[in-house]
């Protein structure tokens, strides 16, 4: 079970998610959130610690995601939305509204290495049940964190689980107990 911690913002809680043994740390790299950072900020926040590290795009063309996946020494592209880029792992974001994830929501391409279905809105939940049947590797998120990681986990069966806004004080801060109680609940439920 891989466990990433996403929206970081600061090497502090870099470190944190490493620390209480996240197996990956997410970049945001979508202006208008309040966890963007730049590629030189991410290439720092990354900097030293083993872990993967994965760039969120929305919307973004194929060749500024190549652009910035070399800027930041990223390791996996997860992208909502537009073409695929040519780099070596790519998750793919799909939002999935509260009924859960459908027949069109299964349909990716067979170049990523991952499909991570995501609630309808940043902090939003869904249905899992639905994503327990699909043969791909699915990543769980949206709104996920200790009270519920468990649950999701059970139905859904997932490769790994993602969690942002569900593990901060406020937004682009990480709350570095939420993000070791979310750790540990994950990785005991898998």
């Amino acid at each position: 079970m891989i466990v990433k911690v996403c929206g970081i913002t600061r090497r502090e809680d870099a470190e944190a998610a490493v620390a209480a043994g996240a197996s990956a740390i997410g970049f945001v790299f979508y202006p208008k959130s309040p966890r963007y950072v730049t590629p030189e900020a991410a290439k720092k926040l990354g900097a030293g610690l083993h872990i993967w590290k994965v760039g969120v795009f929305q919307d973004e063309s194929p060749s500024v995601i190549e652009e910035t996946m070399r800027a930041a020494d990223l390791d996996i592209a997860q992208i909502y939305g537009g073409d695929l880029p040519n780099v070596p792992r790519i998750w793919r974001g799909i939002r999935v509204g509260p009924a859960g994830v459908g027949p069109t929501s299964r349909s990716v391409s067979k170049s990523v290495e991952a499909i991570l279905f995501d609630g309808a809105a940043n902090g939003i939940t869904f249905n899992w049940n639905g994503a327990r049947n699909v043969s791909e590797k699915i990543i769980l998120a949206g709104g996920l964190d200790a009270f519920n990681v468990a649950e999701a986990i059970r139905i859904a069966q997932p490769w790994g689980v993602d969690a942002s806004s569900g593990l901060e004080s406020a937004p682009g801060i990480k709350d570095h107990e939420k993000v070791r109680q979310f750790i540990k609940t994950a990785q005991e439920a898998s």
